[in-house]
């Protein structure tokens, strides 16, 4: 008794209740079904509801977590006057979303938005810990140090401060962890995904971070020299008449 129409279209509308699964599961269940896979001619599936919410949820997160890179990669440029070690401090990023993806992963907890959100902190987290190592490096190699006593230095003296800094975040994040309190159980996976994150980023970064660091700056050195061979040599040194 009544035509329901999208974008001109004739549809049908199906809906389900999840029972004790994720909406990403459900959505695979429901591509797998024989009659999605062999759908008639002019018959196309269109998601929507909490599904189509999730689906613009992920493409806001990728937008978000680039452009959030990518300003902190022009704030660093600012601040170092140096294109090559704000990449060493970006270094530390993907390890500390891979602790996140595995943390989340081992209590069973969905990619929802408040994980998301967890994520997109992490950014600003655990670069803090690689500015802290990169900025006394720097500063020890200016006061005529080497680059590997450098390193090592950094890493002694930078220690303590970044495993504090991670101890009070972590031990912060912990009731909403593990759910205490009325109305936690939502922000639980936001929680889980910063500790997750912090324990890799910590816990690797006094191990990647110095490792990059010398790489990243041995291209840099090679790079200088390169450009000073090609370019230095084309304006000769003028001396005044006497």
């Amino acid at each position: 008794n009544q035509l329901d129409r999208l974008d001109r279209r004739r549809v049908a509308t199906l809906t389900a209740e999840l029972n004790g699964i994720t909406l990403g599961q459900a959505s695979e269940r429901i591509d797998a079904l024989p009659a999605m896979q062999t759908l008639p001619a002019g018959v196309s599936q269109a998601v929507s509801g909490d599904l189509e919410n999730l689906q613009e949820t992920a493409s806001g997160f990728i937008f978000a977590i680039t452009t959030g890179i990518l300003l902190m990669y022009i704030v660093l440029v600012l601040l170092f006057k140096s294109f090559f070690h704000p990449i060493t401090i970006l270094a530390a990023l993907p390890v500390s979303f891979g602790g996140a993806f595995f943390l989340l992963l081992v209590t069973g907890k969905a990619l929802s938005m408040p994980a998301l959100i967890g994520i997109i902190m992490l950014t600003g987290i655990a670069a803090k810990n690689s500015i802290l190592l990169v900025d006394y490096a720097i500063i020890a190699m200016q006061r005529g140090m080497n680059k590997h006593d450098a390193i090592m230095d950094a890493a002694h003296k930078r220690a303590r401060p970044i495993i504090m800094t991670t101890l009070a975040m972590g031990l912060g994040m912990l009731p909403i962890a593990m759910a205490f309190g009325e109305g936690t159980e939502f922000r639980s996976p936001m929680a889980i995904a910063v500790i997750g994150g912090l324990i890799t980023s910590t816990l690797l970064s006094l191990l990647f971070i110095p490792a990059a660091f010398s790489l990243i700056d041995g291209v840099k050195t090679r790079l200088e020299r390169v450009l000073e061979r090609r370019f230095g040599g084309q304006h000769g040194e003028v001396k005044p008449a006497e």
